[in-house]
């Protein structure tokens, strides 16, 4: 079963991995026990409130290592893809699956887990449980990144 559900999200990364990946060992996490086809906890998300938060070095962080349609932004990232036609590469559950979590897609990622608490390192003691983005933060910025088609 977990091999269906993760080749449905990654359908890039040939099942020999995926199956190598499912015999590791792993920390279960609570990203883990998400259902990332649908909305996280039902919420709708609005791209406007999304567009700002991507833009936000301070909140998300997005830019600095991506870049994207941001005219007025001039000092974007180049260590990670560009967002400009995201939308044409990921769906919203991709989208979510790795903004929730990357790290269940490579470990040696330098993306943060947006909506994870459990299994982090070195994080300062008053941020312990909590996460970078709300659920709602999360939905806006899915919102905003499905709009970047050409």
């Amino acid at each position: 079963m977990w091999l269906k559900i993760i080749k449905k999200y990654t359908p890039h990364v040939p099942q020999s991995f995926l199956i190598l990946g499912l015999l590791l060992p792993y920390q279960t996490t609570s990203a883990a026990q998400l259902d990332f086809s649908q909305p996280l906890e039902g919420l709708i998300g609005q791209a406007e409130r999304g567009r700002n938060l991507v833009s936000n070095k301070q909140k998300s962080m997005c830019l600095l290592c991506h870049q994207g349609p941001f005219p007025e932004d001039h000092f974007q990232g180049n260590l990670a893809p560009d967002l400009s036609h995201i939308a044409l590469r990921l769906n919203p559950a991709q989208l979510r699956a790795k903004i929730v979590d990357s790290s269940q897609f490579n470990s040696q990622t330098i993306m943060p887990s947006y909506y994870k608490t459990e299994g982090l390192n070195r994080v300062q003691q008053n941020f312990k449980g909590q996460t970078i983005l709300t659920a709602q933060e999360i939905e806006d910025v899915i919102a905003f990144l499905v709009t970047l088609k050409p």
